[in-house]
C-alpha cells in the first residue's frame, strides 16, 4: 500500500486545522499558505472530508473550515480513508471459503494480503491528529 498525494494532503490540512485552533474556521487560502499545497486541489480534498465528517464548513466573512471533532477522535486511517478509500494492500479481492480456489496459491496470498491490508489499517489507527500535534510541537518522540 501506498500512501496517495491525495492521502498526504489531507492529512497535513488536518494537521494545519489542528495546529491553529479546532475552532476558529480556517479559510482554504491560509490553509495552502500555510502547508504549500496547491487550493485547487486542496479545496477538492475538504470537500471529500466534509463528506466524511472531519471537517466543517463555515461560509461567509470569517468563514472556512474547522474540524468535526476532537484531533483525538480523528485517527490517520480515517482521513486517508476519506480521501483514498477502504486500505487495503491491494485490489485482489477477498479470501476463498473452504479452499474453493481457482488457482494455485490463489487463496493463501488473497489471505496473506487481506492480512497486511489490516495491519496496515490498524498502524494507521494507533495515530490521531492529536498525536501528530504533539510531534509537530516536539511534545512526542517519533515511535520506532
Amino acid at each position: 500500500m501506498r500512501v496517495s498525494t491525495r492521502g498526504d494532503y489531507a492529512s497535513r490540512a488536518l494537521l494545519s486545522l489542528a495546529l491553529h485552533g479546532a475552532e476558529t474556521p480556517t479559510s482554504v487560502r491560509d490553509i495552502a499558505l500555510r502547508t504549500a499545497l496547491p487550493q485547487p486541489y486542496l479545496e477538492q480534498i475538504l470537500l471529500a472530508l466534509k463528506g466524511a465528517g472531519l471537517v466543517r464548513s463555515k461560509r461567509g466573512v470569517g468563514g472556512g473550515y474547522v474540524l468535526a471533532r476532537l484531533p483525538e477522535e480523528i485517527t490517520l486511517d480515517q482521513i486517508v480513508s476519506a480521501v483514498d478509500g477502504p486500505i487495503a494492500a491491494g485490489d485482489f479481492g477477498e479470501p476463498h471459503a473452504d479452499g474453493a480456489c481457482d488457482h494455485e496459491g490463489q487463496c493463501v496470498l488473497l489471505a496473506v494480503w487481506a492480512d497486511v491490508g489490516e495491519t496496515i489499517r490498524t498502524h494507521l489507527q494507533s495515530y490521531t491528529l492529536a498525536d501528530m500535534v504533539a510531534r509537530a510541537q516536539g511534545n512526542v518522540a517519533a515511535r520506532a
